[in-house]
């Protein structure tokens, strides 16, 4: 799949496509919409040691930390929290390949908990922020600190279970963790910032009256230029649907790039980001009322496509009559996007 990856020497992103092996984990270059054929890099796994979730970087929440024997550290960004969660499963299980009872370990400490299945994390914050329903924030004193706009760790997990995101307090503790761990919230005052240094996972947010916590600055809404108030209450309100990377060919230069697709509904809107800068602000995008979208053939390369193309292309036409040509990293991806975004149209 692909994978921003962090430079060593220029210390940028660059989108790569990753092969996972027994032993090692082999990245390429992507060059005119297809994948070169020596690999640009490689990750041994031998001695490796894997965090995820990993938080160095509060702009980029969804990383994959990997430290070589060597000392070397490549951090990868993923789409999704599954996705991310999925791969550090899989790389964890290459590390450890000779070692079955610590990957049973991991399966069953994965499978111990699951988000049911119409629920997001971003949909919980977006809930969280209403202004009549969301979760209270007061003014708080710890030690001699005042914090503005917080809310208490047990305040959390009452709000997490009136709201029908969680059953049961422990069912809610998780979900909070997993809301710290993802950068949506953090803690703040002595006794919430210290438990987040427990080795014991589930120690790590507190079901407490007296411990603090509040927005990350990366989740806070932003609102300071016109143009992000029209993203945030036009085509950024629609729910999620589906994400990912694809490569789409550009519109006046015809170079192939790989970009992060976001598909939403309500109002349906597909948008598109480029996964290497800093922002998260879209690139591109545009309403799927009236679009057709196809799969295009395999033998040979379509009317309108550029380049020596790896294959698995679909089309979508606006209703404006612009086309846009998307590569998937397989087939069956190719069905799911085509499927996903049909309904919409």
């Amino acid at each position: 799949g692909f994978f921003p990856l962090q430079g060593h020497v220029v210390r940028n992103w660059k989108v790569r496509w990753f092969v996972l092996l027994q032993d090692k984990l082999l990245y390429y270059k992507i060059e005119g919409g297809k994948k070169e054929p020596t690999p640009k890099g490689r990750i041994l796994l031998d001695g490796c040691t894997i965090t995820c979730p990993c938080l160095e970087y509060e702009n980029r929440p969804l990383l994959i930390k990997l430290k070589t024997k060597t000392n070397t550290d490549y951090f990868l960004e993923c789409c999704s929290r599954e996705e991310r969660d999925s791969w550090a499963l899989d790389i964890t299980g290459a590390i450890h390949a000779g070692h079955p009872v610590q990957v049973q370990e991991l399966h069953r400490m994965k499978n111990s908990f699951k988000l049911l299945e119409n629920i997001s994390l971003h949909n919980i914050v977006e809930r969280m922020y209403d202004s009549s329903a969301g979760i209270k924030l007061t003014r708080n004193l710890d030690q001699g600190n005042r914090y503005k706009e917080t809310f208490t760790g047990s305040s959390l997990v009452d709000w997490l279970i009136s709201n029908s995101f969680a059953v049961s307090r422990f069912e809610a503790v998780t979900l909070a963790s997993m809301l710290m761990d993802e950068n949506f919230i953090r803690p703040v005052g002595v006794r919430s910032t210290e438990a987040t240094r427990s080795s014991d996972p589930s120690e790590k947010f507190l079901d407490d009256s007296t411990a603090l916590y509040m927005f990350a600055e990366s989740s806070k809404k932003n609102t300071s230029s016109k143009e992000e108030v029209h993203f945030n209450i036009s085509e950024l309100s629609g729910t999620i649907v589906k994400q990912g990377f694809l490569v789409k060919q550009g519109h006046k230069r015809k170079n192939w790039k790989v970009r992060k697709f976001v598909l939403r509904a309500d109002p349906a809107f597909l948008h598109y980001y480029d996964p290497t800068k800093e922002d998260n602000k879209p690139v591109g995008g545009f309403s799927l009322r009236g679009c057709l979208v196809s799969a295009l053939e395999d033998n040979g390369v379509p009317a309108g496509v550029k380049g020596n193309v790896q294959g698995n292309l679909f089309k979508i036409i606006t209703k404006n009559d612009i086309h846009y040509y998307i590569q998937a990293s397989s087939k069956a991806e190719r069905v799911q996007w085509i499927e996903a975004i049909k309904p919409l149209t």
